[in-house]
């Protein structure tokens, strides 16, 4: 999954269980799971993502799913979108500890950037309900675009709860799907919400 760059994305693993733990990014608890149940299940995102692609991660905390994507495709262009300092401070490091050329850290809110950048994909990781979260993603969401927000089994259950916010952004029922990924080669099968902004 990781290729070439397996040592970085080590090297990154190390950084949550030692600096993003102890200033509080991940509970202690989390350790012995990193792999499995943080980079293992942020990784297959990449393969809903094209080539070459812009990425902004909103709510990037400790990096999950931004910086994960960035390591296993270094081809994306990612923005990791943080309001939270001691989180900045802790992504910086870790882009410069790592030489991470591919990604920009932007300290703010998602909100912020309206109406100033526009991206390929926006992704976020547990960051709110769908009807909230589009409200902050899709702004930003170029055209032929699209939000892919990382959820587990309630996705079905949000999409539903959300018809007035798909609506409120004139988002049509076709656009918005689950799609599950990864399971292959001892990585977890995880899923998606994706919603696509026409190309026009």
């Amino acid at each position: 999954m990781f290729a070439d760059r397996l040592p970085l994305a080590e090297r990154y693993v190390e950084w949550l269980a030692g600096a993003g733990t102890v200033r509080g990014l991940l509970g202690p608890r989390e350790v012995p799971r990193l792999w499995e149940r943080h980079v293992l299940n942020c990784a297959p995102l990449g393969e809903a993502i094209r080539r070459d692609a812009t990425v902004a991660d909103l709510g990037s905390g400790a990096g999950l799913p931004g910086l994960v994507l960035a390591l296993a495709r270094p081809d994306l262009s990612v923005t990791l979108v943080e309001p939270l300092l001691r989180r900045t401070v802790f992504l910086q490091e870790v882009v410069d500890d790592l030489g991470l050329a591919n990604v920009e850290v932007v300290r703010g809110r998602a909100e912020e950037l309206h109406g100033a950048r526009t991206f390929d994909v926006v992704t976020s990781r547990a960051l709110a309900p769908l009807g909230r979260l589009l409200g902050w993603s899709w702004p930003l969401v170029a055209p032929g675009g699209c939000v892919l927000a990382l959820k587990g089994s309630s996705a079905e259950e949000e999409i539903a709860g959300s018809l007035k916010e798909l609506r409120k952004h004139r988002i049509a029922a076709e656009a918005v799907e689950v799609v599950e990924l990864g399971g292959s080669e001892g990585v977890p099968t995880v899923r998606a919400i994706r919603v696509v902004r026409s190309g026009r």
